[in-house]
């Protein structure tokens, strides 16, 4: 696909179609699998299309990387085998030893192991701050010091809300870079970098890859100096998404669309269902006018997604039987899935940041709701919230 076609071609077109031509020897119209490691070279240095080693790259991550790079309108997209191994590689490329960052004051548990533990160590400080709070954001900021201002929008799991465009603004200031963790939104739903950030980053073993079978990351930008620091370092660390791993993510690209459609569409009954439950103390969804974030989402978000959280009226004890007795929301972690999951944040996926500013409430539940039938997703949660049971 043309990069003039591309410009003008609507999301889902983008996804199904950027990144590959069809094989002009066979017409297959999916990119091939290339399990190789290795290249035949012609001649010393004389490389085809540009592939020599499997670590630097492979026609499979590059077809993937083309269409990241088209569905969130940068110019380079990034493909590694986890989202964390794309967090890494890219604190790596755009901090040293004495920097500074912002990150959020409810960050994922696991980016806040990697500032914390990994990092820090590494000579990286950080500040926590509210994504919701551009104020709070640019009095976290350390001038000179600080080179990354690291936002979740929606945060995990308590579906914050930041304004990016503002945010932007705040970290340019700064002369910092303004990094957007998008996992929750997916690019179909919002395109950070079209309102003013510089970096994108995916877990694309969520909404992207959107069928719970495959581990993947990945880094999308719009500058081509910070792509080529960031080409570097995904060589030099080789954190790389296997081919495998490329084909299947690149497969659940293709209908991210009309996934998230019904995402959202689910989410918004079972928000409806929650939030005439007597059992149920608060229901935490964008989507919601009451959300103190829900204009901003609205601004820049095209639906609200279809990660649900709420909280119980028993506490945590009632939190932990409401994850055990659900059926058809599976008891797991992760999201972003066909399937509906439940999981108790504090004890699961946010177990980490216990004891710390970023602790979630014991009562929280996360919801990552699927695209089943929805009547059978509400009647599932019925059976699990009814009292005594």
């Amino acid at each position: 696909m043309s990069q003039e076609h591309r410009s003008k071609a609507g999301f889902e077109t983008r996804a199904i179609h950027a990144g590959y031509e069809p094989d002009e020897m066979t017409g297959a119209v999916i990119p091939p699998i290339y399990a190789t490691s290795t290249y035949k070279q012609d001649g010393v240095g004389g490389l085809r299309g540009g592939y020599e080693y499997s670590r630097s790259a492979n026609p499979t991550r590059t077809a993937l990387e083309g269409a990241l790079a088209a569905v969130e309108e940068g110019e380079r997209g990034f493909a590694f085998a986890s989202g964390l191994a794309a967090e890494d590689t890219l604190l790596r490329a755009l901090t040293r030893p004495g920097d500074h960052a912002v990150i959020p004051d409810d960050a994922y548990g696991g980016t806040f192991r990697l500032f914390d533990k990994v990092a820090k160590v590494w000579g990286l400080d950080h500040s926590p701050a509210p994504v919701s709070d551009v104020d709070a954001v640019r009095a976290a900021i350390q001038p000179g010091t600080t080179k990354v201002v690291w936002v979740e929008t929606p945060t995990n799991p308590l579906l914050n809300i930041g304004d990016i465009e503002a945010l932007a603004g705040v970290a340019h200031d700064a002369g910092a870079l303004l990094v957007v963790d998008n996992t929750f939104a997916s690019p179909y739903l919002q395109q950070p970098l079209t309102l003013g950030a510089d970096v994108v980053v995916h877990s694309t073993t969520k909404y992207v890859g959107g069928h719970s079978d495959v581990v993947g990351g990945a880094l999308v930008v719009r500058d081509l100096e910070l792509a080529d620091a960031i080409t570097f370092h995904q060589n030099a660390m080789g954190a790389v998404a296997g081919p495998f791993d490329s084909f299947l993510t690149h497969r659940g690209l293709k209908t991210l669309g009309v996934r998230m459609d019904r995402h959202s569409d689910n989410a918004e009954k079972v928000v409806e269902f929650l939030l005439a439950h007597p059992q149920v103390a608060e229901v935490i969804y964008p989507g919601l006018e009451q959300h103190p974030g829900h204009t901003v989402a609205s601004k820049q978000m095209k639906r609200y997604g279809g990660i649900v959280s709420f909280r119980v009226v028993g506490g945590e004890e009632h939190a932990l039987e409401v994850c055990d007795r659900a059926e058809v929301f599976t008891l797991g972690e992760s999201l972003g899935g066909v399937e509906s999951l439940i999981e108790h944040p504090g004890r699961m996926t946010h177990a980490s940041v216990a004891g710390t500013d970023l602790e979630v409430p014991a009562d929280l539940i996360r919801l990552s709701v699927g695209i089943e039938t929805a009547d059978d997703l509400v009647a599932d949660l019925a059976r699990a919230l009814e009292p005594g049971r």
